[in-house]
């Protein structure tokens, strides 16, 4: 007990909120805007060596993408219990969950990686690569399949670490492990001395070699501060705990998997546009890199919810939850508004940054000044959305953008782009409709107020 009080945790339920905003706030923005960057690199490094590698990179990222789904599923289930124990002053049982929620993701992992190790070459085959591209997809799946583990495992510790307020720790680790997979792109690709060049291969491995670091930094940290009792007890599976996780988490999965479908099933409609459609494909795909920068001050602000209202709840102190979650949303608002404006604006230049032919311009122009004039909508879905999360409504949270995308959106954008024949702009208005729908749904959830009642254990 000692140790624990040398070492207390920053207190998120006491003192001036906007303080514990800002404390939890601009490091998971610094590690978002670090996890952009990677993945920018990664790509922009492939594009020197051939467009076959681009390709193959970009789907091996996104089957990686949903086989970590699971991972951040563990992760929210993870952050809720956690949050909650330590606001209720209950240390025990946060390194229990936090115990659990390891060997859970570990678990898990190794099933994926089973999966990915033995069936690589018919998941590639599935995706319809010809052979050389194939050929190096399937290098790169055996590599990321590798590593998978090492990213569930810093996945899970980057949110233990949040949930107690401790973001400077996966601020250092993930500043660490963007260094090292930034660098690695370059140095392994081109083969910079002392290092030989390996080509494409240095892609995965420079991936392979920092997620490895980060799991490493992550468990070490453990071993000194508050969390130190975590390796002095006994490691057990308690199927209890790991239940609960998956009981909050798996909603959290439900979501991305309905939102990351109904994309695809977007594209879809915009591929029926007969020679609209390559233009309006492309439009959508600029948009969407253009956005993503507005994406992580919501998504850091949605983090910085989820521990503030969790750790607020678990203190008895629901009222004070409420305001966080409201407060944090008010900035949020202003600050991604204050971004759609200047894009709004200067809309053509943007489109201009990410293609030169001159009809994918004017309609990627088109898309940004239809969607920034939804971006006050999207953040307010995004931060009470983890201010829902934070109370353990995945549920809840779930629902929301199901309607919004597969009752709002994607029937208007049929109905609006295919059946009334407004092309493109029609897909447009069904996206900026749908998201003035979610915030108002994620709001009007969020002001009801049974998320306060929640019992999560």
């Amino acid at each position: 007990m000692d140790n624990r009080r040398e070492n207390a945790l920053p207190s998120l339920t006491l003192g001036s909120l906007w303080e514990n905003i800002w404390r939890i706030s601009w490091p998971m923005f610094l590690i978002m805007v670090f996890s952009f960057f990677v993945g920018l690199a990664d790509v922009y490094v492939a594009g020197f060596i051939g467009p076959e590698v681009q390709a193959a990179v970009g789907f091996v990222s996104q089957f990686y993408f949903l086989v970590t789904i699971v991972a951040n599923a563990i992760s929210i289930g993870t952050l809720v219990l956690i949050s909650r124990a330590i606001g209720s002053g209950d240390n025990h049982k946060a390194i229990d969950v936090a115990r659990q929620s390891l060997i859970f993701s570990v678990l898990v992992a190794v099933g994926i990686t089973a999966v990915c190790l033995l069936f690589y070459r018919e998941i590639i085959s599935f995706a319809g690569f010809p052979g050389r591209i194939r050929e190096i997809a399937e290098k790169f799946l055996r590599i990321f399949a590798l590593s998978l583990g090492p990213n569930y495992i810093l996945i899970i510790s980057n949110a233990i670490f949040r949930a107690s307020g401790e973001v400077k720790k996966p601020l250092f680790t993930m500043f660490l492990v963007s260094l090292i997979n930034i660098a690695g792109d370059f140095v392994l690709v081109f083969g910079l001395p002392p290092f030989p060049k390996m080509g494409y291969v240095g892609i995965a491995l420079s991936t392979a070699a920092s997620l490895t670091t980060g799991m490493v930094i992550n468990l070490f940290l453990f071993t000194v501060g508050w969390w130190r009792s975590l390796y002095s007890e006994r490691w057990h599976v308690s199927s209890d705990t790991i239940a609960r996780i998956f009981r909050l988490g798996w909603p959290a999965a439900m979501l991305q998997i309905a939102w990351n479908a109904g994309t695809i099933i977007l594209y879809n409609i915009l591929g029926r546009l007969g020679e609209a459609s390559i233009t309006a494909m492309a439009s959508i795909t600029n948009g969407l890199r253009i956005e993503a920068v507005i994406y992580l001050p919501a998504f850091a602000l949605n983090m910085t919810a989820s521990v503030l209202v969790g750790q607020n709840l678990g203190a008895g102190r629901a009222d004070r939850a409420e305001r966080a979650g409201w407060k944090i949303s008010q900035v949020g608002m202003v600050f991604i508004s204050l971004m759609a404006v200047v894009i709004f604006i200067w809309a053509e230049h943007f489109a201009s940054l990410v293609t030169r032919d001159p009809s994918v311009v004017a309609e990627t122009t088109r898309y940004l000044r239809f969607n920034m004039l939804s971006e006050p909508f999207m953040a307010m879905s995004a931060i009470l959305g983890g201010g829902l999360q934070g109370a353990g409504d995945t549920k809840g949270t779930m629902w929301v953008i199901i309607v919004a995308m597969w009752f709002i959106r994607l029937p208007l954008a049929y109905a609006f782009a295919l059946a009334l024949g407004y092309g493109a702009t029609g897909v447009w208005v069904a996206m900026i409709t749908s998201m003035a729908f979610q915030g108002t749904l994620m709001a009007i959830r969020f002001r009801h107020g049974n998320w306060k009642k929640l019992h999560v254990e």
